[in-house]
């Protein structure tokens, strides 16, 4: 990324047609970020400790031991802040300034919080003034140290951006912008029609890994370009030549490049929020292929001992920022009669449904195989669920009965939902069962957090066996 731009190159696949290419992914930054920001966490830790020793056992009325009491309670207190306020974010690993305004920040709240709590705690004589200020100071001089020779260490590894930035020149106005990727959207046939998947799929393909993308297009596909953004789980942005010659408010004003951008978008999740909604998917995933091996080693020798065909059922479905996945079920139909596109759903009395099929589909355990997929990061034990390409409500394919359809993927896909312990689940008979689910899937988005997961997963125990499933 040392260059002013990068263009991702094409490479086509054998198996596809060469009309459709496919974007080479570009290395995520995320988990370059994710360990620099585990580094100052554990470096001013270290820092605010060794300060106050250090203070402690050269202050006459004090004690290595006592400063470092102190130490220990204003630690919780400032890190707390610190994670809230940005001091470990991109910005503030890149722009010393930044740092020290956002660790100050930190510092200077925390000092006051806990003068506020000793105040009222009676406990202001324990605490030693000098030591407390003399260990701050010297403490926040360590951590701005470590931060300019970490800013030092990324220039020499020619470092001097740690954020993913695509440029897609989709026909608007020419931009300068350094350190981007760069790609032309008609070369690579990405456009933002909501009614081509595979286009979808292709996009979000182009997307993968990116930390934000600006997209230059003619006014009239502004609108277009942006709804497809907010499905793209990332940071989007339009150019608005208006908006920069009117020097509105609101927007982003790329100094160095002379341009405006309009932000239509920005990620569901922060990366705290990323990291413990992760964690918690495999630490499930884990228990359960643990707790359920058993029941998946008969249920693969029954469906292999029914016909002889395959065991496994792979479908290609939508996934995060509407990309193409691969999902894993138990195979319960007979050979030869699947819907790898889903346009038929499964009915009562389906003759396609094999007899083991049909045991597995009403206890659910056709879907065990797709904690494998969590464990790919495919999929999440908690989200929307995924949905065939071909699969309809009534006579309309899902988007076509509303096009917010798209934007239920800026999370993966899950293995449960809060549509599913509503009891929104099986085949969409009516335009007005894909809404109510649509509803729910938006409004789970739009509210989560980690204990909601948690409830709706144990809730989903409830619900294995349902009327819907056949």
């Amino acid at each position: 990324m040392g260059s002013s731009a990068n263009t991702m190159p094409q490479a086509v696949r054998e198996a596809d047609p060469p009309s459709i290419p496919e974007i080479r992914r570009v290395p995520s930054l995320e988990r370059l970020r994710l360990r620099l920001y585990l580094l100052l966490l554990v470096g001013d830790m270290l820092a605010l400790l060794g300060a106050y020793a250090i203070v402690g056992y050269f202050y006459p009325r004090s004690s290595a031991a006592r400063a470092l009491i102190e130490a220990q309670v204003f630690l919780p207190l400032f890190q707390t802040l610190a994670l809230y306020n940005g001091t470990y974010s991109a910005g503030a690993l890149t722009n010393l300034k930044t740092a020290m305004i956002r660790l100050a920040t930190a510092i200077l709240i925390a000092a006051g919080l806990l003068n506020f709590i000793a105040f009222y705690l009676k406990a202001n004589e324990e605490l030693s003034r000098m030591v407390f200020s003399l260990g701050i100071v010297l403490a926040y001089i360590a951590m701005v140290a470590m931060r300019w020779a970490l800013s030092k260490w990324l220039y020499l590894q020619k470092r001097t951006n740690l954020t993913n930035t695509l440029v897609v020149d989709a026909g608007g106005p020419p931009i300068t912008l350094p350190n981007t990727y760069r790609i032309d959207a008609m070369a690579h046939h990405l456009s933002p029609r909501i009614d081509d998947p595979d286009g979808l799929d292709r996009l979000g393909q182009a997307l993968r890994n990116m930390d934000r993308v600006v997209v230059s297009c003619p006014p009239d596909e502004r609108g277009d370009w942006a709804f497809v953004l907010r499905a793209s789980a990332i940071r989007g942005e339009v150019i608005s030549t208006e908006a920069h010659d009117l020097q509105a408010l609101g927007v982003m004003h790329e100094a160095g490049g002379g341009f405006t951008t309009l932000v239509v978008s920005v990620g569901t999740l922060r990366m705290q929020s990323r990291i413990l909604k992760r964690a918690f998917d495999v630490v499930v995933a884990l228990t359960a292929l643990a707790l359920t091996a058993p029941i998946l080693l008969v249920a693969a020798i029954a469906v292999k001992l029914e016909d002889g065909g395959p065991i496994l059922f792979r479908q290609k479905r939508t996934g995060r920022a509407n990309r193409y996945f691969t999902i894993y079920k138990f195979r319960t139909m007979t050979v030869g009669r699947a819907d790898p596109q889903g346009h038929v759903s499964v009915s009562p009395g389906d003759r396609r449904v094999t007899r083991v099929g049909r045991f597995l589909r009403a206890t659910s355990i056709d879907e065990l195989p797709q904690f494998w997929n969590v464990l790919k990061s495919d999929m999440s034990i908690v989200g929307p669920r995924p949905h065939a390409i071909g699969s309809r409500a009534g006579e309309k394919l899902f988007w076509e009965v509303d096009s917010r359809y798209w934007h239920r993927h800026t999370l993966k896909p899950g293995l449960t939902g809060l549509a599913q312990i509503r009891g929104l689940r099986g085949s969409t008979d009516t335009e007005a069962e894909l809404s109510d689910r649509l509803v729910s899937d938006l409004e789970y988005i739009a509210g989560w957090n980690i204990f909601r997961d948690v409830g709706i997963a144990l809730k989903t125990l409830r619900v294995l066996i349902h009327r819907k499933a056949y």
